[in-house]
C-alpha cells in the first residue's frame, strides 16, 4: 500500500498491491493497522454493486472518512472540497481500478460514475450510516466536472441538490 497527496487537503490516493496468479488476482484491499496510520478506525464495510457502465452516484459528504476502492470494473471518481475555507468547491479526478483505493476525509464530497459493466465498489467507514450529509449538484457549472462520455444514470436526489452557490450561501447563513 502506498499513499500518494492529492489537490484536495486529506485526499489519498492509494495504490494497492495487486498480485497476479494462476486463477486471477489477489489484493490486501484492507489492513486495520495501515488504515489505522491513515486516521481511520473502520466499523462498516459496504459493497455496492452496478451491472453497466454510465452509473453515477453523489457527490456526497458525509460525517465520516470513506476508503474507497474497485475489486472489479472501473470507476471515475470526482472528489469535491465541501469544508469551509479558501480551496471550497476544489475538484480532483482519478480513475479507479482494482488496484486503487483513494482515502476521502468526512466533510469531502465524493461521487464516482461506472466505467465498466459488472462493477463492484467498496467503502469502508469509520462510523455507521446516518442521512446525514451535504451534497452538491453533479452537473453544477461551477464544478466543470469532466463526467466520462457515456450515457449517464443518476438518482433523482442526486439531480435535486443545490448548486455549489447556494450549498456555499446555506454553509455560510
Amino acid at each position: 500500500m502506498r499513499a500518494h497527496r492529492t489537490p484536495i487537503a486529506g485526499v489519498l490516493r492509494i495504490e494497492l498491491d495487486l498480485t497476479p496468479n494462476p486463477d486471477g488476482w489477489f489484493k490486501e484491499n484492507f489492513h486495520r493497522e495501515k488504515l489505522a496510520e491513515l486516521g481511520m478506525n473502520v466499523v462498516q464495510h459496504n459493497v455496492a454493486y452496478f451491472e453497466e457502465p454510465g452509473i453515477v452516484r453523489g457527490i456526497h459528504a458525509e460525517p465520516w472518512d470513506k476508503y474507497l476502492s474497485p475489486t472489479s470494473g472501473r470507476v471515475f471518481a470526482a472528489i469535491v472540497e465541501l469544508r469551509p475555507g479558501a480551496a471550497f468547491g476544489q475538484v480532483a479526478t482519478f480513475e479507479l481500478g482494482t488496484a486503487d483505493a483513494l482515502y476521502v476525509p468526512r466533510g469531502v464530497g465524493n461521487s464516482f460514475c461506472t466505467l465498466a459493466p459488472h462493477t463492484t465498489y467498496n467503502f469502508l467507514v469509520n462510523e455507521h450510516w446516518s442521512p446525514e450529509r451535504v451534497a452538491v449538484d453533479l452537473f453544477d457549472p461551477e464544478l466543470a466536472i469532466a463526467w466520462p462520455d457515456l450515457p449517464l444514470r443518476y438518482t433523482e436526489r442526486d439531480a435535486a441538490n443545490p448548486s455549489l452557490a447556494e450549498l456555499r450561501a446555506l454553509l455560510t447563513a
